[in-house]
């Protein structure tokens, strides 16, 4: 292992200069995704990837199936429905009422290509409903790419760290921004992006009675849906069920990805689930930009239309047989994806033994669960340092600082893409990091 880690600095760094990163440290998702695929290429060392959360699983067979059968009738030659396939709505409707207990008319579900555009769509027209408020709220730690979108739509955004105002605390800390009255949208996951902490009944229940209030849209983010494996989802129809604030407001936006639960992500196939209220309801200065002053109007024929003219016609019927197999009881939406709690214990055990620690370590007063990230930091080291000198080392990961954390010594690592197998390579490589770094 000594003989090729750790790697070459010169090598890392003229390599990420040239891609235009002065400071690996500070890069983005994509860019520390591209760094590395060519130091593997140029070292032939297999990094261990932390970095991006793609997913580790194979896809179930319904689904495939599913498309190909769909390619074969020749879906591929007919545009698809922007509203979305009669089917897919339809289990959407139903999936939404046996694992959220939310009642949800079809005609609220939306097919959008991937979560990414749903919550673009949703900035497009929420924050556009009043011409007195400015844009989105952010509840950090969370997915820095949804910041880009509002920087690209020149939307204003706010933001602060969940941490240290959890339970009762997150009351006072939301109206602190609320009071300003220029909060049109607020944005969070649940479970969390990177920290993986996950909102408990009072902390759902405070955001929509706020929302309902201050007149806010909550766009909720479950791009892991039931993947807070302490409590089991996935029977249809039987508690325990996703925790939502649609509990709690009618002002709200479900972002219900496939990527994650039913490890689909290549086909960016996610839906909006628009509440009924919010769906009817009209704002007079979306005329500004929009034909129509109908929100759920506005969103699939102002927003989407613009932005895709909607979602993989293959998909949306794959996406369909998947829900119909969940719904009726015929495909488990967990027992596959909870290896990913397996592996974060595992590979979380390897850093604290290896002198990291857990940054995010608590969810309010127990510990943080195993999912699909974590975090973590070495004694000494900024996040910006620690990313660096991983790279080093074959271990690649992104600061928590570009999720909107504070804590800048930190970074989130993703699980999914160190199998088992790769487990005593990373345990190596942590053990030489150490002894290096007494």
């Amino acid at each position: 292992m000594s003989d090729t880690i750790p790697i070459s600095q010169s090598l890392v760094r003229s390599l990420a200069i040239k891609n235009g990163i002065p400071v690996p440290g500070k890069a983005s998702i994509r860019e520390i995704v591209n760094l590395v695929n060519q130091i593997e290429k140029q070292t032939g060392i297999r990094y261990i990837r932390m970095e991006m959360g793609v997913p580790g699983l194979k896809p179930p067979d319904i689904a495939t199936e599913a498309e190909i059968e769909a390619l074969k009738q020749g879906v591929a030659s007919i545009y698809p429905p922007i509203e979305g396939v009669a089917a897919l709505k339809q289990e959407t409707s139903r999936f939404i009422k046996l694992f959220l207990d939310i009642d949800l008319d079809a005609m609220g579900c939306i097919p959008t290509c991937g979560s990414m555009q749903g919550s673009c769509a949703g900035f497009l027209t929420v924050n556009r409903t009043d011409r007195n408020k400015e844009g989105t709220l952010f509840i950090d730690p969370g997915f820095p790419v949804h910041k880009q979108q509002c920087h690209v739509l020149g939307h204003e955004y706010y933001s602060f760290d969940i941490y240290d105002y959890r339970g009762k605390k997150l009351r006072d800390k939301l109206k602190n921004f609320l009071d300003t009255g220029k909060i049109s949208s607020l944005l969070y996951s649940n479970p969390n992006n990177p920290s993986w902490i996950c909102f408990n009944e009072e902390e759902l229940s405070i955001i929509g009675e706020l929302a309902t209030q201050y007149d806010v849209v909550v766009i909720e983010d479950l791009a892991y849906f039931g993947m807070d494996f302490r409590n089991d989802i996935s029977v249809p129809g039987k508690k325990p069920f996703q925790p939502t604030v649609a509990k709690y407001t009618d002002n709200y936006i479900l972002l219900i990805s496939t990527s994650k639960f039913f490890s689909f992500a290549g086909q960016r196939i996610a839906m909006m689930a628009v509440s009924d209220k919010l769906f009817n309801r009209r704002y007079p200065d979306l005329k500004r930009y929009f034909t129509s002053d109908l929100l759920g109007h506005t969103i699939i024929y102002g927003a989407l239309y613009a932005l895709s003219a909607g979602a993989s016609h293959s998909a949306q019927i794959a996406m369909a047989a998947m829900f119909k197999a969940v719904n009726d009881g015929r495909y488990n939406l967990v027992d596959g994806i909870n290896q990913y709690g397996e592996w974060a214990a595992t590979m979380k055990k390897l850093f604290t033994d290896n002198g990291f620690n857990i940054v995010y370590d608590r969810d309010l007063e127990v510990p943080i669960a195993d999912g699909f990230y974590f975090t973590i930091s070495y004694p000494g080291f900024s996040g910006t340092q620690l990313l660096e000198e991983l790279l080093y080392y074959g271990i690649s990961a992104i600061t928590l600082d570009i999720t909107g954390s504070t804590r800048s010594e930190g970074l989130r690592a993703c699980v999914s893409q160190t199998r088992p197998e790769l487990f005593p390579v990373l345990e190596e490589r942590l053990k030489l990091f150490y002894k290096d770094h007494p």
